[in-house]
């Protein structure tokens, strides 16, 4: 996304420089050190120039001081808010962690307020920000990377999964309900991540191994044509914050599938209208992907609706809003 929106600005004319620090979580109190780092940064000029405006992203780049900073918030420290006690979490209940965690919420109840406007990406991190820091923010969604390049080819009998295999991705629950399904439903999962090992071996102990492909990193080209050849997309993450996946199957025509705590994925899936929203267990899940298996009809008809609800999605909205707060 920080790509995309560099892109974009120099697109509508300006100069544009991306600052990246490297963030180390662990041990804990590594969070802390790291995020200070951002905090004694002089970004008033560099080699002579005046700085003119600061878009501060996730944590903890939004603790960079600047008179004209505006912050676009893709996420704060979820393991100090939301994903404390769940688990994905991984701040325990020591004293150094507890210090950790309290230090976070103090520095983000500083650093955020001095931002001329704060923005987020979806709905889900607004809601979240309000409700752990007292803080209104407004929501600017990002389109998704390719922009206008999706298509679809038709609707075919693979279902497609699109990630980082991580464990809060939740690919698990898809391999489960392959095992519950019935119709002989393909899977074509893609991406690689820590948790790849883990649901290869699954998929073996379920014997759905030769219904399942996973296809690793896949090219841009690839991607398209993976989007624009399945059936339906499966994509339930753990409480998301917005989900470019999502994005990126209804502008293929593609329904997705989802389930009732995805997150941010939930602002543009409605269930019956634009895919199948699910219980996180796979019995639901087996039955939505049996659903829309059986109903090309019915895949069409959500695929054709999803792709209407997010078409107005761009970066000429996003970049207005960000320099207009700036003004």
């Amino acid at each position: 996304m920080v790509d995309s929106l560099r892109r974009a600005l120099v697109a509508h004319g300006h100069q544009v420089a991306v600052i990246n620090l490297p963030f180390k979580w662990y041990p804990a109190p590594e969070v802390v050190t790291h995020a200070l780092a951002w905090r004694m940064l002089d970004l008033s000029e560099s080699q002579g120039q005046p700085i003119d405006l600061v878009i501060a992203t996730k944590f903890p780049s939004y603790l960079v001081q600047h008179p004209r900073k505006v912050t676009w918030l893709f996420h704060q420290f979820r393991q100090a808010y939301d994903l404390y006690g769940s688990a994905f979490n991984e701040l325990s209940d020591t004293p150094e962690d507890q210090w950790v965690r309290r230090t976070v919420t103090r520095l983000d109840r500083v650093a955020l307020p001095e931002s001329r406007a704060i923005y987020t990406i979806a709905q889900n991190v607004s809601a979240r920000l309000e409700h752990y820091s007292g803080i209104a923010s407004t929501v600017l969604y990002p389109p998704p990377p390719l922009e206008q390049r999706y298509r679809c080819d038709g609707y075919g009998d693979f279902v497609l999964s699109v990630g980082r295999l991580e464990t809060i991705k939740r690919v698990d629950l898809l391999l489960q309900a392959l095992a519950e399904d019935r119709t002989g439903l393909r899977c074509v999962i893609t991406g690689v991540g820590p948790d790849g090992p883990r649901l290869q071996e699954l998929a073996r102990a379920l014997g759905i191994e030769p219904r399942v492909t996973f296809a690793g990193f896949v090219s841009e080209e690839e991607l398209l044509r993976l989007y624009a050849t399945c059936r339906s997309v499966y994509y339930a993450p753990y409480d998301e914050d917005y989900g470019f996946v999502t994005l990126e199957a209804l502008r293929s025509q593609k329904p997705v599938v989802t389930t009732a705590d995805a997150g941010g994925v939930l602002e543009f899936v409605r269930d019956g209208q634009t895919g199948l929203v699910a219980p996180a267990e796979p019995q639901g899940i087996a039955a939505a992907l049996a659903r829309l298996a059986d109903d090309q009809t019915l895949c069409q008809r959500l695929g054709q609706a999803g792709q209407v609800a997010v078409g107005d999605i761009s970066w000429d909205r996003v970049v207005d809003g960000l320099l207009s707060a700036a003004a």
